[in-house]
């Protein structure tokens, strides 16, 4: 007899009904490579001779522990067997399974009874009931948070591969008796959230044995289990405070997880008397499927290979008579809850999958042609009934030289399979070129069609054999595309009928005639300050000092003149403006400016004030009136040109003041100066930090009150000795200039734009989306909807961090450069073409220098978002005349196509037609070309590329979550949704700088 003292581990097995597997089962274990185990096996009330052959085998190996049970389930017979198991670790043996015989030697090292407790687990393969293997079922890693995620979901392991601690499995509460099935699920569910650490070993070392006509157990138990036991996950998700689901956090809401079951369990019966109705009803409800159409044509596409049992998944390809109708019927009942074209995108993504699994397979999938071509052997390919839409695989001998994805419109000719090879797989170095002398004769024919270009090249100069060459290319493949045998039935020959009948039913667009940029006068280079001073000024009032911005100012500078002064003297007077306000707080006032045009409007302005000097005067080259009660000097000394300049200057000052007199001055933090606080950007070489330091600095003179505001601060100094001097913190005027709004960075330090720029490259790009910026609406939209004052601190955030934007014709450019792009570029979109995006956005985008791309509905436009009516009042629309002064400050706008219908939800007709006429009325109404598209819900399918290619479009957007780069397919480029619902300090995290300070 065969005996094992301390075992490292024992296997729970339970029994019911087993005699003709338990054996079996029992004998994977004594085969085992470490002999020190043991087996507790629980009988369940068999009513074969079960009892009789544990008791048999029992006696023979004294590992084994015998114990019976009036019948109560599975999960009561393990939990009955573990309370007897003498080992530290656990794993759960199924009496018709079977182990690899380096299970227990392999395994063990792995699992720990410890703080954390650790878990191992390996692969397994399914046996089918003729003894084929079937291919190996890899485990999922599930390290760090993704247990929990996974388990929340799905039971990601199958019972036998798992090894694990027995104090953990008692801590947990054992296994669920109240299950029927999904029991190992749970079980690993709340092993997750109770801390264990899942280690995978990569092996396949357990087997489960695929019985006729016991696969899955009862359909209805399963997915009523299936949704006791996501219920619980959704509680402990909560309870443990995990992430919300969504698939932008990976954590799948418990309404997918239910559909997943469901889906995979029909799928895996394929029955056609299988009730699905029933089984649907059982769910609480249906979700929403899209974005997750690749994850459900896998589930599908899984549960049939569990219930057919092919070889390899491709196999499916020659029995579609077993599965179709299953497929199709599970397709319909996801799309019937889903956004239109889901369960096109179910289909594509399945057909792609079963395509992946052997390349040369050639089938239909519902509305998918996938053919497999040899370059060497071309032949006509008739398009299959009901396919639009074509995966075509390329290959020359053994070699697999491309694939295309695309629209299909017609019959495969020779002739339109060599135009895919060598216009979309980009592999015409593959295809045969007969030297024959019809292809030298369209050779030539294709030449001189060129012999203008061809002239160009041998008479420039500059990089002509790359051009030389590219010509060359291209006129070969032409002449191999003249002599391909074509037809009026074929793919091209239909999509150019359908163009031509489209495009001819478009009005001509009437484009703006852009008149050509007058050249401005370049201005000759300033000889001196007086020649650059008179160039500012000969545009009247430069910087607007009548705004409500310089008016608040120039009261706040007035308060801080004493009473009773009598002489003042006003350097960089301008136009005189202020002069004009000094005038009547002061005796006399001697008002001075470097630039003759300045003076001469100054004195216009002040004719009638018989208390008021003016003169031209060089405070910096010049000398300076002396004894002066007052002498003010304010936004000018940024423009010293260092340290030094400024301190002579100061000096100039404080000499010309009487003793006692004082000196005023008003100007601008700027970041430059003051890199941690508030200021302009403007490139001098410092701001009010510096200038009122270099001021206390001077002999005499004391800083005696000062008025703070977040954007500039005014400064009196008295030539005398000051106490303690006063601080008043104030406000700024608003609202304030763009040109003046655009310059400030808001919060401590960032980056500067110049410096990014001037230091940094990248090979990607964050596009953010967008819909309103405003604070009311349907609280089922709030996702939607970022209120005005966030979306002002999201904007001052890219600003301070050195962002600035690029519209999508730029962004194509850029693409298609392929070279890496300076500095810190972000697009931001706007889709639908809401009416508080001039209210709201556009104000806020233009005081923090961005421009933004908005997407127009084109049918919709001055109406309202009648797709959201079913979520509460549909929001208004901006009308043409709004767009069309948006375009004049430089807003990009594209198409949202014309009804906001899906793209996936239409047929390649009415696709083609709708993207045609959306960009042709805003060409209309613009007068400029349009290049983009967004496509409404983000809905792209494999067809959509290509169709909105041939619109006309060169680049096109989608909502998948990601930032866009050089290898995105420029049209299905993805985007950051910026989500009304989440708190301001998420965005920080969306850019990539998570904790930065946002406001």
């Amino acid at each position: 007899m065969v005996t094992a003292v301390a075992p490292d581990i024992s296997f729970l097995v339970p029994s019911y009904n087993a005699e003709d597997t338990l054996a079996e089962a029992l004998a994977s274990l004594q085969r085992q490579t470490r002999p020190n185990w043991q087996a507790v096996v629980v009988d369940d009330g068999s009513s074969d001779r079960t009892w009789e052959l544990v008791e048999a085998i029992a006696a023979a190996d004294s590992r084994i522990v015998a114990a019976r049970q009036a019948n109560a389930g599975a999960a009561a017979a393990r939990n009955h067997a573990a309370r007897l198991a003498a080992a530290p670790l656990l794993c759960m043996l199924d009496a018709d399974d079977w182990l690899d015989p380096a299970f227990i030697e392999t395994m063990l090292p792995m699992a720990e009874d410890r703080s954390p407790p650790a878990i191992a687990y390996c692969s397994y393969r399914r046996v089918a009931p003729d003894g084929r293997p079937m291919p190996v079922e890899q485990a999922p890693l599930l390290a760090g948070d993704a247990a929990r995620r996974e388990f929340s979901s799905f039971c990601a392991l199958a019972i036998h591969t798992v090894v694990f601690p027995k104090s953990l499995f008692e801590r947990v509460g054992g296994m669920d008796e109240s299950l029927q099935t999904c029991e190992e699920w749970d079980l690993w569910l709340r092993m997750a959230f109770a801390g264990a650490e899942f280690r995978r070993v990569d092996a396949c070392l357990a087997f489960y044995r695929m019985k006729p006509g016991s696969l899955s157990g009862d359909p209805t138990k399963l997915v009523r289990d299936a949704i006791c036991v996501t219920t619980k996950a959704e509680a402990l998700r909560s309870q443990h405070g995990s992430p919300a689901e969504g698939p932008e956090t990976g954590w799948i809401t418990p309404a997918i997880s239910r559909l997943r079951m469901l889906v995979w369990v029909i799928a895996a019966k394929h029955d056609p008397s299988l009730d699905v109705a029933t089984l649907a009803a059982l769910l609480p409800d249906i979700p929403d499927a899209a974005g997750y159409e690749s994850f459900f044509a896998g589930v599908i596409l899984h549960g049939l290979q569990t219930g057919l049992l092919p070889d390899r998944a491709d196999d499916l390809i020659d029995a579609p008579e077993q599965w179709w109708p299953t497929f199709r019927l599970l397709v319909q009942l996801i799309q019937r809850h889903s956004l239109p074209g889901t369960g096109r995108k179910i289909l594509e993504a399945a057909a792609w999958q079963l395509s992946a699994g052997n390349l040369r397979r050639s089938f239909t999938l519902g509305t998918i042609q996938v053919v497999s071509v040899e370059l060497g052997a071309l032949s006509r390919i008739a398009r299959a009934e009901q396919a639009d839409t074509l995966i075509m695989h390329g290959f020359s001998g053994d070699e697999h030289v491309g694939t295309f994805v695309g629209p299909l419109w017609g019959d495969l000719s020779i002739r339109a399979q060599i135009r895919l090879i060598l216009q979309e797989m980009q592999a015409g170095e593959h295809l045969e070129r007969q030297p024959t002398l019809a292809y030298a004769a369209a050779w030539t024919r294709e030449a001189l069609r060129g012999y203008r270009t061809f002239g160009g090249l041998i008479i420039r100069s500059g990089r002509r054999r790359g051009r030389l060459e590219r010509l060359l290319a291209r006129t070969g493949r032409n002449a191999v595309l003249a002599l391909a045998p074509g037809d009026g039935q074929d793919n091209d020959a239909r999509l150019s009928d359908i163009l031509r009948d489209l495009e001819s039913g478009l009005p001509p667009v009437r484009r703006t005639a852009a008149a050509a940029p007058a050249k401005e006068k370049q201005a000759p280079q300033a000889q001196s300050a007086e020649d650059y001073w008179e160039q500012i000024f000969e545009r009247p009032d430069p910087w607007n000092y009548l705004s409500v911005y310089e008016q608040v100012k120039y009261e706040q500078t007035l308060s801080l003149i004493p009473q009773g002064t009598e002489t003042a003297l006003e350097l960089a007077c301008a136009e005189g403006i202020f002069t004009e306000k000094l005038a009547r707080a002061v005796g006399r006032v001697t008002a001075t400016d470097i630039s003759q045009r300045a003076v001469d409007r100054a004195a216009k302005r002040c004719r009638d004030l018989s208390n008021v000097e003016l003169r031209v005067l060089d405070f910096v080259g010049q000398e300076l009136p002396p004894d002066q009660d007052l002498i003010l000097c304010s936004e000018v000394l940024y423009y010293m040109k260092d340290e030094e300049m400024l301190a002579g200057v100061c000096r100039k000052m404080a000499a010309a003041l009487k003793p006692g007199g004082c000196l005023i001055t008003a100007h601008a933090h700027l970041r430059q100066d003051e890199p941690g606080r508030t200021g302009f950007d403007w490139g001098h070489p410092f701001g009010v930090g510096t200038i009122r330091r270099v001021l206390a600095e001077q002999a005499g003179l004391a800083l005696e009150e000062t008025i703070d505001t977040a954007l500039y601060a005014i400064h009196r100094f008295r030539k005398a000795a000051v106490a303690d001097p006063v601080l008043r913190v104030e406000t700024h005027g608003t609202p304030m200039d763009v040109d003046v709004a655009k310059h400030i960075i808001s919060g401590p330090a960032g980056v500067a734009r110049e410096t990014a720029w001037a230091t940094e490259v990248t090979t990607s790009v964050p596009i953010l989306m967008y819909h309103r910026i405003a604070e009311d609406g349907p609280a089922a939209l709030r996702r939607f909807r970022t209120p005005p004052e966030m979306f002002r601190k999201q904007m001052q955030f890219l600003r301070r961090h050195g962002y600035y934007a690029v519209t999508a014709p730029t962004l194509a450019n850029l693409l298609r450069s392929g070279k890496p792009i300076q500095g810190r570029p972000v697009m931001l979109t706007f889709d639908d073409a809401y009416l508080d995006f001039h209210a709201n956005a556009f104000p806020i985008l233009a005081e923090n220098d961005f421009s933004a791309d908005v997407f127009v509905v084109t049918d919709k436009v001055g109406g309202r978002s009648d797709w959201d009516c079913a979520h509460g009042e549909p929001a208004a629309l901006m009308a043409w005349p709004d767009i069309l002064e948006l375009q004049q400050k430089g807003i990009s706008f594209g198409s949202h196509l014309a009804s906001h219908t899906p793209a996936s939800a239409m047929e390649n007709d009415a696709l083609l037609a709708e993207a045609l006429r959306s960009r042709h009325a805003l060409e209309s109404r613009l007068g400029s070309p349009v290049v983009s598209i967004a496509l409404p819900y983000g809905a792209t399918d494999f067809r959509v590329p290509g169709i909105l290619s041939l619109a006309g479009y060169t680049i096109g957007f989608t909502t998948r979550a990601a930032t866009a780069a050089f290898s995105d397919n420029v049209f299905g480029l993805p985007r950051l949704e910026v989500r009304g619902d989440r708190p301001l300090e998420a965005f920080p995290a969306l850019m990539g700088l998570p904790g930065a300070f946002i406001g």
